[in-house]
């Protein structure tokens, strides 16, 4: 790789993982992965859109495998590194996105319905990690690990405590993880996006008067579109991160700070 600004996001040549990459905010990561050269292993358990996801990942130029990966399954977790492992011989970014969402009365929520949300949420997240992490640490060459939270981590949810006790627990697991790995150059970042316009927020964004209440709450004055995750996945996938550990970033256009 040559000197100047455009190699240090150069990912030619690296294989990236992306779980729940087949749609919304893991397909606008796996996209910008993508376009910056990097392969790409998309796990997720609809095979259908992972099909439809990664021909039009490929379009891009890079190769890109689907995996069928429900991620609260810790044997299905390690099948899938061992089909990437397999097909490409190494990961060197592993994006750990797949998640659930739901909403419950704080009050009434089932203790079914709580270790469903942490199953997928919290648990899937650490099986990533933990079998990524595994597999980047027993190679020289370092590796980035960057698992998603939400604004839910840091703002009273008072219909989603599972949903946001799983994203704040990420925060904290990414720090652990970070500390563990950094001696194999192996650096592990969280995301917390705000408000993105997805599948999975269509139902809230129907609620005219939370999607009013949401905007005059941002700053940028829109909500957040999966392409808005491009740049902080190639920044994170990308040796320009190489001494950033540890940290929570926020792309959510300034309305946690409004």
């Amino acid at each position: 790789m040559g000197s100047g600004t455009k190699s240090l996001f150069d990912l030619s040549g690296k294989v990236a993982v992306v779980t729940g990459g087949n749609r919304g905010i893991g397909f606008g990561m796996a996209r910008g992965l993508a376009r910056s050269g990097a392969a790409i292993s998309l796990w997720a358990r609809d095979e259908a859109r992972n099909e439809a996801a990664a021909k039009e990942l490929a379009t891009s130029g890079v190769e890109v495998q689907t995996v069928g990966c429900d991620v609260s399954s810790e044997r299905a977790v390690e099948e899938a590194t061992q089909a990437t492992l397999h097909r490409f011989g190494r990961v060197d970014i592993g994006i750990a996105n797949a998640g659930v969402g739901a909403a419950a009365d704080s009050l009434k929520l089932k203790l079914d319905e709580w270790h469903r949300i942490l199953a997928v949420n919290l648990d899937g997240v650490f099986l990533t990690l933990r079998e990524l992490g595994k597999h980047m640490a027993g190679r020289e060459g370092g590796g980035k690990l960057i698992a998603i939270s939400s604004v839910s981590a840091q703002h009273g949810t008072p219909l989603q405590p599972h949903y946001a006790a799983s994203k704040g627990g990420i925060e904290s697991m990414v720090r652990s993880f970070a500390v563990r790995l950094a001696k194999y150059d192996i650096q592990v970042n969280a995301v917390e996006p705000g408000w993105i316009e997805t599948e999975a927020t269509a139902t809230g964004f129907a609620n005219q008067k939370l999607k009013d209440a949401i905007l005059r709450r941002t700053p940028a004055r829109r909500l957040g579109q999966p392409e808005d995750m491009e740049g902080i996945a190639i920044y994170l996938g990308s040796d320009a991160s190489r001494f950033h550990t540890g940290d929570t970033i926020r792309v959510d256009g300034g309305y946690a700070i409004f």
